[in-house]
């Protein structure tokens, strides 16, 4: 996996964003898409609010998604080889870059046709623990026309990937102005943020 991790953290070097095609392997992938099929299922997907527990806003019109928290007590197969990436992926991000990152937090998103999330940045204004975000993108044969990019806006213009299944981006947290355009079909995710504490 080391190549892959590299991959993400040298464009992200390069670039300000990292994107790897190929960071989540197809089973794995395949799996954790079969996971929120079947949270969808069992009606366990609840609305996403912004902001964190101390300034939660219930009523927010910023964005359209469903969430659920990922965490290995749920003893999944699948969430648990993803979380296990995950910390390879922060050991090898920590080698490498001296981040100093010590902690890590991730759910699971659908956004229902019609649904996005305005420009926003990913760090809390009276918390600053999050540190780097990593999206990964669980949407099979994915066509421009489907809509849902996440677009990224830098200094020098603006870039956009589609959320297409095995994809991952990195970006900082506390600086990527960033949004999900309008998805004009249900749309996947596993959206997550590395900590330092």
């Amino acid at each position: 996996m080391n190549q892959h991790f590299d991959l993400l953290i040298d464009s992200y070097l390069e670039n300000k964003v990292g994107i790897d095609t190929q960071f989540l392997s197809d089973t794995l992938s395949k799996g954790l898409q079969q996971n929120i099929h079947q949270l969808e299922k069992d009606g366990l997907m609840t609305a996403a609010g912004i902001g964190n527990e101390a300034t939660k806003d219930a009523n927010q019109k910023m964005r359209g998604d469903k969430i659920y928290w990922m965490d290995k007590r749920h003893d999944n197969v699948f969430e648990q080889a993803f979380l296990q990436q995950i910390e390879d992926f922060i050991d090898r991000l920590n080698q490498t870059c001296f981040t100093g990152i010590n902690g890590y937090e991730f759910h699971y998103a659908v956004y229902e046709e019609g649904s996005s999330y305005k420009k926003h940045i990913d760090q809390f204004k009276n918390d600053s623990n999050r540190k780097y975000s990593l999206i990964n993108y669980l949407n099979e044969n994915w066509l421009e026309e489907d809509g849902g990019q996440l677009r990224m806006y830098q200094e020098d213009g603006v870039q956009q990937v589609s959320p297409i299944a095995q994809t991952a981006v990195f970006f900082k947290s506390d600086e990527m102005v960033h949004e999900v355009m309008v998805a004009n079909r249900s749309r996947m995710s596993i959206t997550g943020w590395l900590k330092r504490s």
